[in-house]
């Protein structure tokens, strides 16, 4: 939804657009997730979830002008700033995407979820999660006081 409409930070539950996008990409990959672009043709966000990319050691966001700025993203900002990990907020095309190191998406409910690929482009020469995904999940894992990724794992296997 274009900010000139709706402000992306007015949580208003309006994800018609991101549902039906989500149900377009599984159609195609039912693994697959939706991750939007805004009316510029950069990189917004997914379904309820934020998009981060790692280029040349530096995170990188959308800014928060067409996304909701989610709390587990914020906590991702606040534990890069901690481990002195280099943080920017900016426009990311599709070119930016395709050249970075890594990439991965943050929600309440994944916490930090690495991404293998984006329109068939991997990350991460395939090793998912990255190496900066890594420190940034084991520093998520602290500050929440559970290894949600040993509880998704246990899941799969049940």
């Amino acid at each position: 939804t274009p900010p000139d409409s709706l402000s992306p930070r007015a949580k208003m539950h309006q994800y018609l657009n991101l549902v039906l996008a989500d149900r377009e990409v599984k159609a195609q990959n039912p693994d697959a997730w939706a991750v939007l672009l805004d009316v510029n043709g950069n990189l917004s966000e997914g379904q309820g979830s934020n998009i981060f990319l790692v280029r040349d050691g530096c995170l990188l966001t959308p800014r928060e002008r067409y996304v909701l700025p989610g709390v587990s993203r914020q906590a991702v900002i606040d534990l890069a700033e901690g481990l002195k990990i280099p943080f920017e907020e900016q426009d990311i095309d599709l070119y930016d995407a395709y050249t970075a190191e890594e990439c991965f998406l943050t929600s309440t409910s994944l916490c930090i979820c690495g991404v293998r690929s984006l329109n068939g482009r991997g990350f991460a020469e395939g090793k998912v999660p990255g190496p900066v995904t890594q420190r940034l999940t084991e520093a998520y894992k602290e500050l929440v006081g559970c290894d949600f990724v040993a509880q998704y794992l246990r899941r799969l296997d049940a």
